[in-house]
């Protein structure tokens, strides 16, 4: 079972990272957001005219999304060993926050289109010190969204970083296209 961390997403601001890269992403081209929660970017991305597919295990907190147009809500669980339930489908950028599952990395990175993005961050190694999540199985290694994309994907911005808002955290996060 994943281990959830201390910072609630259900009425939250989209994450800052992710709104930073938004605009790189080809205007009207479909967004993944997995691991959706309560769908704090998910609505940015709607907001922004993008079409938008949001996965998660529970998807009561997208509840309000089921009727909007432009998003398709996907009900999985990612970690249960079933097939990736969204096939072979491509997407102009992958979003993911908050969430690690290793198994899970490299489907997430085929699964960006050319020219798409992968716009992805979540807790690192030494957010032990901080709170939730402490176990090493939901933290990243040094340099292991690097070894995720490479020869992959061209990395545009990466950090490995101790930040203090909202919360104290250890956070790696990448932003990274697939060439045309």
């Amino acid at each position: 079972m994943t281990e959830v961390s201390h910072h609630s997403d259900s009425a939250a601001r989209p994450s800052g990272w992710v709104t930073r890269f938004a605009p790189l992403v080809e205007q009207g081209g479909s967004i993944l957001d997995v691991a959706a929660g309560g769908g704090r970017n998910a609505r940015h991305f709607l907001e922004c005219g993008h079409l938008v597919v949001a996965i998660d295990r529970s998807t009561e907190g997208l509840a309000d999304l089921t009727n909007h147009a432009g998003a398709e809500i996907v009900a999985a669980d990612l970690e249960d060993g079933s097939p990736w339930p969204l096939g072979d489908r491509r997407f102009a950028a992958v979003v993911v926050t908050n969430y690690l599952y290793r198994p899970l990395l490299a489907t997430l990175v085929d699964a960006v289109a050319p020219r798409g993005l992968l716009i992805y961050e979540t807790f690192a190694l030494g957010n032990e010190a901080f709170g939730r999540p402490r176990n090493p199985d939901f933290l990243l290694r040094p340099g292991e969204l690097l070894e995720a994309v490479a020869g992959k994907l061209r990395v545009i911005a990466y950090e490995d970083i101790l930040v203090d808002t909202p919360n104290p955290a250890a956070i790696q996060r990448i932003c990274a296209r697939r060439e045309a």
